[in-house]
């Protein structure tokens, strides 16, 4: 059986990421004490609908699945550029789906985004606030340094598990100058310590610390991590700076682009179901306009739902399906005016 592609792209779920072959030699990592990967649940699904709709619904073109196993087999992150509504972020909860690697560990990235807040969060304000609540006797129950830190979602993500986990790391163009080169440090030795736990190792040896997403603990030996599966990395960026040439070579490129005629039609299909005659026209329409301007498929996707679910005719159904796909940049040399009717 040839072992590409271990991700597919067909949203089925299986297991081929243990056919995943050996990774190169400078990406192979030996953490441990290994742990099982979280079941994605299907309670846990249930409390993201939206997410796990998209996860369902995802169509990859052949270049996304060529460069995602890509990624997993060469241990890299993904960095993944393209206009709004592309599907930048579901594509990590569409492989994480079907290869399933668990519930997907996201990480918003805003312009005061450090690499800390990735890794771990500590509130030493509550825990000191524990200890002087505690009595003499009980102050360790109270005041323990694991009580007051989490790991964050890439912390969590480069715990020693038997399979990768999947890290959305979203608009990482987003981020200060300094993020990327902190980052890709992390991600190309896929460890890091605690220092709070490295100090307090000589007296806690392990500590068992919360992880992201859940009030689960793991066990952390003298406050280190290393992974053992590298896990699946998506970043995503819409475009809006540039990265170091570093940053750059160590990451599998993607680039996302407005999908046309039968991808579209495809996705369509996979969020709505069979397409009607009028759905077939909005989609043309949508395909036209998109030369005077940018528009993002889930207004397509919200134009065709609304007009459906309104029951309306005619020149109202048609006001309606205008109005709720307006442009979110017009081209070079376009009007302003929205009055183009259908």
């Amino acid at each position: 059986m040839p072992l590409w592609p271990v991700y597919t792209g067909t949203s089925e779920p299986h297991d081929g990421i243990v056919r995943l072959p050996a990774p190169p030699p400078w990406r192979d990592f030996d953490g441990g004490p290994v742990l099982p990967t979280p079941a994605d649940t299907a309670d846990r699904a249930a409390t993201s609908p939206d997410r796990s709709h998209r996860a369902r619904a995802y169509r990859p073109d052949d270049e996304t699945v060529q460069l995602v196993n890509a990624a997993l087999y060469l241990r890299r992150p993904l960095l993944v550029t393209g206009p709004p509504g592309s599907g930048k972020s579901s594509l990590a909860y569409a492989v994480a789906r079907e290869l399933r690697l668990g519930p997907v560990l996201r990480w918003n990235i805003t312009s005061r985004t450090t690499l800390r807040d990735g890794l771990y969060q500590y509130d030493p304000l509550s825990r000191l606030y524990a200890a002087g609540r505690a009595t003499a006797r009980d102050l360790r129950a109270d005041g323990d340094l694991e009580d007051h830190l989490r790991l964050g979602p890439l912390g969590t993500a480069l715990l020693p598990y038997a399979r990768p986990r999947a890290l959305l790391v979203d608009e990482i163009d987003k981020s200060d100058l300094d993020l990327p080169n902190d980052l890709l440090n992390v991600l190309e030795e896929g460890q890091y310590e605690i220092p709070e736990l490295v100090r307090a190792a000589r007296h806690t040896p392990t500590a068992h610390v919360m992880v992201d997403g859940t009030d689960d603990r793991v066990p952390l030996s003298r406050g280190r991590v290393r992974c053992r599966a590298f896990p699946f990395v998506v970043l995503t960026s819409n475009g809006e700076r540039e990265f170091p040439p570093a940053f750059l070579r160590r990451c599998v490129r993607l680039e996302l682009r407005r999908p046309r005629d039968a991808h579209l039609e495809a996705i369509v299909r996979a969020h709505l179901g069979e397409i009607d005659g009028y759905a077939r026209a909005l989609i043309d329409r949508f395909l036209s306009r998109g030369t005077e301007g940018e528009l993002a498929t889930d207004q397509l996707l919200n134009a065709i739902y609304l007009t459906g679910a309104a029951g309306l005719e005619g020149a109202s159904r048609d006001e309606l399906a205008e109005r709720v796909m307006p442009y979110l940049s017009r081209a070079r040399g376009q009007a302003d005016d929205e009055s183009d009717a259908f």
